[in-house]
């Protein structure tokens, strides 16, 4: 079952649809709608964002973490709340979630998916918006509103961006669901790895970076972000005075020293 670790961890916070672990290093959330296939709803949304606010603002955090409670990561957003509604509560739904997936992009620390399961429509663009993700084998990735009349065009924005165009256009006009190793072929995620190891896989690289200085980490990840829509002499440009300025920060300095002296660093 997706999120195998127990909510009675140190720091445990239950928000009902959303269950929220601080571990050390990694502020861990889970979707917690399982009898409804962890459907975005409008209140999870709100809870996922207030989570991300406090995560960041949280000093320990190096990575956050979202996972997801039973078989299902997510199945979207939640139907039951979009039936005849006017334009302006559509307007306000997939701005809430375009929020959501832009905060993840903004946030200071890495953000990495757990997926096991099924993550469809704005679950697999809530996948595409993480830095990284980790898949159990049996997880599969499908954007369908094709089939039901809703074209997936929020999920294609962090999706195309993630995957080649071609593949991209094929799961938004068929609808259909590519599998884990498809998923890792294409550049959806990082790894796949047996159901059984996928806490331990994520536990792993959650070590990795939370090794590294977070100031240095949150620069490196707006640097990422902000280059990728730029030429290569303007990204160059932005990259170079970036590059500077981290190279004058005290962690940038400690590192070094470190390196130098064969010592682990010790970060400011």
């Amino acid at each position: 079952m997706a999120g195998s670790q127990s909510s009675a961890a140190a720091g445990a916070t239950d928000h009902d649809e959303l269950l929220v672990e601080h571990d050390g290093p990694a502020v861990r959330l889970w979707l917690n709608r399982p009898e409804r296939r962890n459907a975005l709803s409008a209140s999870l949304l709100e809870a996922l964002s207030a989570a991300l606010t406090g995560a960041n603002e949280r000093p320990e955090t190096r990575v956050v973490v979202i996972g997801a409670r039973g078989p299902v990561f997510s199945a979207g957003h939640d139907l039951s709340e979009m039936t005849e509604r006017s334009l302006a509560d559509y307007q306000a739904l997939f701005g809430r979630c375009t929020r959501v997936m832009q905060q993840i992009r903004t946030l200071d620390v890495p953000v990495i998916a757990q997926v096991e399961g099924l993550a469809t429509a704005a679950g697999c663009q809530l996948v595409a918006a993480c830095d990284l993700v980790v898949a159990a084998e049996g997880a599969t990735f499908a954007t369908p509103g094709v089939k039901i009349g809703l074209f997936c065009t929020t999920p294609m924005v962090p999706l195309v961006r993630a995957i080649p165009a071609k593949p991209a256009m094929e799961m938004l006009l068929t609808g259909e669901p590519i599998d884990a190793v498809r998923a890792y072929e294409l550049g959806l995620i990082n790894r796949v790895v047996p159901a059984g190891e996928l806490d331990t896989a994520v536990a792993e690289l959650v070590g990795q970076i939370a090794r590294s200085s977070r100031e240095v980490i949150a620069l490196g990840k707006r640097a990422f972000y902000e280059q990728l829509s730029l030429g290569e002499d303007e990204a160059y440009r932005r990259a170079t005075g970036l590059i500077s300025e981290n190279a004058a920060m005290p962690a940038a300095q400690e590192g070094m020293a470190a390196f130098l002296e064969k010592r682990p660093p010790k970060w400011p």
